[in-house]
């Protein structure tokens, strides 16, 4: 599909005000101005965080009595129970209390919910074992404020409840009914950023907890290497505190002290530790653990001090993630064939087949969507149940879809880009034509996917130095993408398929000089393109080093005939 191409046009003089200030290149000062950003303490922080860059953790929504409801728990030996989730937010959010708290001397247990058997979110049967075993307090991570229901059962049973979450309140029936409610997505928030991970309001805890018990900040410092990996895996934007956060933590991830953190990124094997180490690398070798069914190994491998542990855990982990991998290509290709047999002339994707796991299924919808530019539902038939994901191009808002085509849905949750959903196999059909009937109604297919470019640039413009000057742009990620330059009227002078037909690779030319280009899963494109063909191209700049020799590449997002 063509996708538009989007400059961000931006004021000279304000590239040239920047670039003076702050003594950086004017390819980075465009990029900076590209966001908005103009004070110079906005640039200063944003360039440049510092610890002190933190917001006062007591703005946050009930973070007083949360405070005080721990520290009586510190002080009576309470027995505590932390309440998690199998991602990488919820069981990096899980460590940081846990190990913080035993710091304080309290040994809390944590419950981490099976992903295949029940789901997200809190669960009663959980919560009476929990009351079983003489616990006095839950602490809610990375969820409960939609757990209205088990926070009052809690409450029957003797147990108070902490939510800490940065999940949406729900629209109907008000907060649970906890000690505290720690969310800055409430509608009475007074914090000035609502847009932490799961992980980064457990961290503001601990913050608290260490002015008010007068600990020094290094205590809650010392785990910002866990926070970032949390962070950065939770696709929340790297923009105000997540930059700090993502920034500083890095730092911190490169010489953790974390032994399972450590342990797997040896086994990786990455040069360069960034955020797409973590995203690429860390995020789906934890995440394959709860996809899998094996949410403890991910917590165990970042509790445990003991190395061989260490060792042991990292190979399981990479074992689940080939495992998960195969699973997911075998149902990519099965989603495929099953595309083109329908035809593939409607405006969305919507599949039902058995056998498909759902742990691994939002992966391939994702996948579909990304290469179909159409939002797709896939779904896994058991017994009389069809349960899925599915995943939305920008325009179009996959939950209010749902809402138009619930009378044929058991159940379904997200936002207007991801939803997870459950309906009768009977209605299966109903619920195709109903979805099916509103994306064509929604005039889906003219949606046209916009790629946003940051600036134009010819070749003399690119430099080993220039892409250097860019790394003070990172960490890369939602909010803060990597940046995309068009480069035009360039020659091909050499491109062929490679990697069985999958990916493709070229060299480019103008008057004076090569560059090499990259470009992932478009080798289609070999056959469209002959040599000498004039092109235009977007792409991220990239260097590629081989046998200590460094040379500047382009990894391509698109490419179209030019002029």
């Amino acid at each position: 599909m063509n996708k538009k191409w989007q400059i961000n046009e931006v004021n000279e003089d304000i590239i040239d005000k920047i670039a003076n200030e702050f003594n950086i290149s004017k390819l980075v000062a465009s990029i900076i101005a590209s966001k908005g950003l103009k004070s110079q303490d906005e640039i200063e922080i944003f360039l440049h965080p510092r610890r002190t860059d933190f917001h006062d953790p007591f703005l946050l929504p009930d973070m007083e009595k949360a405070v005080e409801r721990v520290i009586e728990a510190i002080n009576n030996n309470e027995k505590v129970a932390i309440y998690g989730d199998y991602d990488v937010d919820g069981i990096t959010s899980s460590t940081v209390l846990h190990r913080f708290l035993k710091d304080r001397g309290l040994d809390t247990d944590i419950y981490i919910p099976n992903r295949l058997s029940e789901g997200y979110g809190l669960n009663s049967n959980e919560i009476k074992k929990i009351a079983e075993t003489g616990h006095t307090l839950i602490i809610t991570v990375d969820c409960g404020i939609t757990g209205k229901e088990e926070v009052a059962l809690a409450k029957t049973l003797g147990i108070d409840t902490i939510v800490t979450d940065h999940h949406e309140p729900p629209q109907e029936g008000g907060l649970p009914d906890a000690i505290a409610v720690v969310d800055a997505k409430r509608k009475d928030n007074q914090y000035p950023f609502n847009g932490l991970a799961g992980v980064g309001v457990a961290f503001k805890l601990t913050q608290a907890l260490s002015q008010r018990l007068n600990i020094r900040e290094e205590e809650n410092l010392k785990y910002l290497d866990i926070v970032c990996v949390g962070t950065i895996s939770d696709i929340v934007p790297l923009v105000d505190e997540n930059r700090t956060i993502s920034k500083l933590g890095l730092k911190l991830v490169k010489q953790t002290r974390n032994i399972g953190l450590r342990v797997l990124l040896e086994s990786i094997g990455y040069k360069k530790i960034d955020s797409n180490t973590i995203s690429f690398g860390i995020a789906p070798r934890i995440n394959a653990c709860g996809r899998m069914g094996h949410e403890r190994e991910a917590l165990q491998l970042f509790l445990t001090d003991d190395v061989e542990e260490a060792n042991n855990i990292t190979q399981r982990l990479n074992g689940y993630n080939l495992e998960r991998q195969d699973i997911e290509k075998r149902i990519f290709n099965e989603a495929q064939e099953m595309l083109s047999a329908e035809g593939n002339k409607l405006p969305c994707i919507v599949l039902a087949k058995e056998n498909w796991h759902h742990g691994v299924i939002g992966i391939v919808s994702s996948k579909m969507t990304e290469m179909y530019s159409k939002p797709s539902i896939l779904l896994s038939i058991e017994d009389d149940l069809e349960k899925g994901s599915g995943r939305s191009v920008p325009g179009f808002d996959l939950h209010e879809a749902l809402e138009n085509c619930k009378e044929n849905i058991k159940q379904f949750g997200g936002h207007s880009m991801a939803v997870g959903i459950t309906l009768e196999k009977e209605k299966f059909e109903a619920f195709k034509e109903a979805f099916e009937d509103y994306a064509e109604k929604m005039d889906v297919a003219s949606i046209v996917p916009v790629i946003n470019i940051d600036e134009k640039l010819s070749l003399d413009d690119i430099s080993i130095q220039n892409i250097k000057e860019l790394e003070l742009l990172e960490p890369f990620g939602e909010a803060n993408k990597t940046p995309i330059f068009q480069i035009s009227n360039l020659k091909i002078d050499s491109i062929r398929a490679i990697s069985e037909g999958k990916h493709l690779k070229m060299t480019l030319k103008d008057e004076k000089r090569l560059i090499d280009v990259i470009g992932f899963n478009m080798g289609a494109l070999a056959e469209e393109y002959p040599i000498g063909t004039k092109v235009d191209i977007v792409g991220n700049l990239e260097i590629n080093s081989y046998k200590g020799n460094e040379n500047v590449q382009i990894n391509l997002k698109d490419m179209r005939h030019g002029v």
